[in-house]
């Protein structure tokens, strides 16, 4: 039981970060030959960013197919202490104020995407 929550926590993880790197790539050539503003940029990085960790909880509630609202916590709060800790050792800096309001979303959005992903698989086994 234990196995296969960590198996849909890790599908929803590689989920999230393989969405965040193709959002990447792409979001790096819109900046390189387009002129966006950075405000633009800024809200369409958190709404992509929300998406993405509903998606991660979503497949994380899929894949365990029971408590959904835990594994979709889980997945949000991995999410961010990895960002936290890749922040701190690489940058030696903390969650900024803002931060913690837009990694505050992010769970709530992993939360939903896992409560969804629960009852969009149903009772099946």
């Amino acid at each position: 039981m234990v196995m296969k929550r960590f198996t849909a926590l890790l599908y929803g993880w590689i989920t999230i970060f393989a969405l965040m790197l193709l959002s990447s790539f792409i979001l790096a050539l819109v900046i390189r030959y387009t002129e966006i503003g950075n405000s633009t940029l800024n809200w369409l990085t958190l709404g992509l960013g929300l998406i993405y960790l509903f998606a991660g909880g979503l497949l994380s509630g899929m894949k365990g197919k029971e408590k959904g609202w835990l594994l979709g916590t889980i997945t949000g709060l991995g999410y961010s202490i990895f960002i936290l800790l890749y922040q701190f050792l690489a940058y030696d800096q903390l969650f900024s104020g803002s931060q913690w309001i837009y990694h505050a979303l992010f769970l709530a959005a992993a939360l939903l995407g896992g409560i969804s992903g629960v009852n969009m698989q149903g009772n099946r086994d």
